[in-house]
């Protein structure tokens, strides 16, 4: 397991997020940080747990613990930094290999 850092650009609101996610001292988990001037998106972090570094990606999207943590503290439903978290948990696991994501609006 490895380190994974993600900056996001979230388009209109502008604040933008740098997401940290390394493994857990037994390689059991990934714990999370994120820096970022946005308030819903500060308590998400907080109250994102250390995810489970292979059994989250097997569940559905609405048992996922990222996104049940994403639902009760951030009310913008497109809000793309859960999907970021998940993306750097998965990498972070050796699940997923560092490429780029992007959105392109045209």
């Amino acid at each position: 397991m490895s380190e994974c850092n993600i900056t996001v650009d979230p388009g209109v609101c502008k604040m933008n997020a740098k997401i940290h996610a390394e493994p857990s001292e037994d390689m059991m988990s990934v714990v999370v940080t994120i820096d970022t001037p946005c308030k819903m998106v500060k308590a998400f972090a907080e109250a994102l747990k250390p995810v489970g570094a292979y059994d989250e990606f097997t569940l559905p999207m609405v048992q996922n613990p990222v996104y049940i943590a994403a639902s009760e503290h951030i009310t913008h439903s497109a809000c793309p930094i859960p999907c970021a978290v998940l993306k750097a948990i998965e990498v972070a696991a050796d699940l997923g290999l560092k490429r780029d994501v992007s959105f392109k609006i045209e």
